[in-house]
């Protein structure tokens, strides 16, 4: 149950009567994002409805267009005195997006919309989150993998090969199809990515060479590259869901010794390796489908070796001592 900010907003933040959605700013907001995306998003927008209106309102009942300064400033002092500055953060951004959609829609007028949005994000720790994998760690998870002669271990090694070959994220793994696959080239066509994008990224030989193993058994009829098995161990061609991917890694990594690790560490060693080996950060930027390469940098575990070796290349010169 969240906290309301006051009891006493007055009735216009409730919407009289029901819009149009294609007049509605939360409705053609979430319309905007890829469908991974879209239920996270409806979820922080009713956590803002409820707390501005003592639980009365949801996203769609909501008056988004009588919202200004006061209410927006209050929504980020009620919500960051109880969740991580990030969550916070992805609050306020749905928050401005769906102003930014009443002022489209003329239901806002331009003075009170830039009132009303200018709230600063909360700072975040500059802790990162999440951790690379070491190849000591990657080999164990793929040999646990080839280790298991049912079909369950030719997906598993598959999966984990493309995660860590093509760095895509979780809700973009479990979407590729078979045709997305270029078996010559091996290019990855990435559909719907976050911010409904579309992007080819590519696996390395070696990664092919372990989702061609899993494709002798799955066979060549198109739908989801990496389907569900079920408990008699039987190929069910249907496609896997994100939760899925968490328990496939979670039982990989009991069965190493290998804990505290996500999907998303798998592209954050991604990240850092390419830009570890030399390339330069645009290419890892589109490699990893981001907006701007600042999204790729906050990418960066490589740590302060790094930067160590980084400077073992500049030249100073040295006293020459007498003989």
């Amino acid at each position: 149950m969240h906290e309301t900010i006051e009891n006493s907003f007055p009735s216009p933040l409730v919407l009289p009567a029901p819009i149009p959605l294609v007049e509605h700013p939360a409705a053609v907001y979430l319309a905007s994002l890829s469908p991974g995306s879209r239920t996270s998003m409806r979820y922080a927008l009713d956590a803002i409805a409820r707390v501005l209106t003592d639980n009365s309102c949801d996203a769609m009942t909501l008056n988004w267009a009588a919202l200004r300064y006061k209410h927006t400033a209050a929504v980020r002092a009620a919500f960051s005195q109880k969740y991580a500055p990030a969550y916070v953060n992805k609050l306020l951004s749905a928050l401005r997006r769906v102003l930014k959609e009443a002022l489209r829609l003329e239901l806002i007028d331009a003075v009170d919309f830039s009132r009303a949005v200018d709230i600063q994000n909360v700072k975040a720790s500059k802790q990162l989150r999440g951790r690379i994998l070491t190849q000591e760690e990657i080999a164990a998870l793929m040999q646990v993998c080839f280790d298991d002669p049912t079909p369950a271990g030719y997906r598993d090694a598959a999966l984990i090969a493309i995660l860590r070959g093509c760095g895509v994220r979780r809700s973009e793994l479990v979407n590729l199809n078979l045709s997305d696959l270029d078996l010559n080239t091996g290019a990855v066509f990435v559909r719907h990515g976050k911010g409904g994008k579309d992007r080819t990224v590519y696996l390395p030989d070696s990664g092919l060479a372990v989702v061609s193993d899993w494709l002798s058994l799955r066979g060549n009829e198109d739908e989801p590259l990496l389907c569900q098995i079920n408990k008699s161990g039987r190929i069910v061609r249907q496609r896997l869901t994100s939760q899925a991917v968490l328990f496939i890694l979670l039982k990989r990594g009991q069965l190493i010794g290998v804990a505290n690790f996500s999907a998303h560490d798998f592209r954050r060693t991604f990240i850092s390796e390419l830009l570890d080996n030399g390339e330069d950060i645009s290419t890892v930027q589109r490699l990893a489908g981001h907006a701007n390469t600042n999204q790729t940098a906050r990418y960066d575990r490589r740590g302060e070796e790094t930067k160590r070796r980084a400077v073992q290349k500049l030249s100073i010169p040295v006293r020459q001592k007498n003989l």
